[in-house]
């Protein structure tokens, strides 16, 4: 057995060979969501490559179109139920923020200013930044997103 090293947000993990990084989150108590059981058909376990992309396997073709449909505008974005840890030096990075459970949630939060990012619980989208007021808008975008999410998870 072969053991990586993987830092996620400055923390160093060992990981087996070949395992995905949703199961190095798991193992190492690393709290994410995985919405769809970790098909690859949201983006709720999403992360971002730092440094060691090549230490990486390639994005599956299930990945890529789950990445082109999200609105995560961030480069370096992975999917970590889809993403094996093949080499060292993987250094990775958590979205910073929370992710909304539900639009009662964001509803509840309409007129006070949001403590942390809030982010769509199944594309990753960022819906309102950290000390920005949320807004009805904010409401709206999640349910859009929602939308067009459920219309994609629903073809497939």
């Amino acid at each position: 057995m072969t053991t990586i090293t993987i830092s996620i947000d400055g923390k160093q993990v060992p990981a087996e060979h070949n395992s995905t990084l949703l199961s190095v989150f798991r193992e190492h108590d690393i709290l994410v969501n995985q919405i769809c059981g970790g098909q690859g058909m949201c983006a709720s376990c999403h992360f971002f490559i730092i440094n060691g992309a090549d230490a990486l396997t390639a994005p599956t073709q299930q990945e890529q179109m789950t990445l082109q449909f999200t609105k995560i505008d961030r480069p370096g974005a992975r999917l970590a139920c889809q993403t094996r840890a093949i080499g060292d030096g993987i250094v990775i990075e958590l979205p910073t923020g929370t992710f909304v459970e539900s639009e009662q949630d964001l509803e509840q939060e309409i007129g006070k200013k949001a403590k942390q990012t809030l982010i769509h619980p199944m594309t990753g989208e960022v819906l309102v930044e950290a000390g920005k007021l949320v807004m009805r808008s904010a409401l709206e975008k999640m349910k859009d997103a929602s939308s067009k999410f459920a219309a994609n998870f629903s073809r497939k």
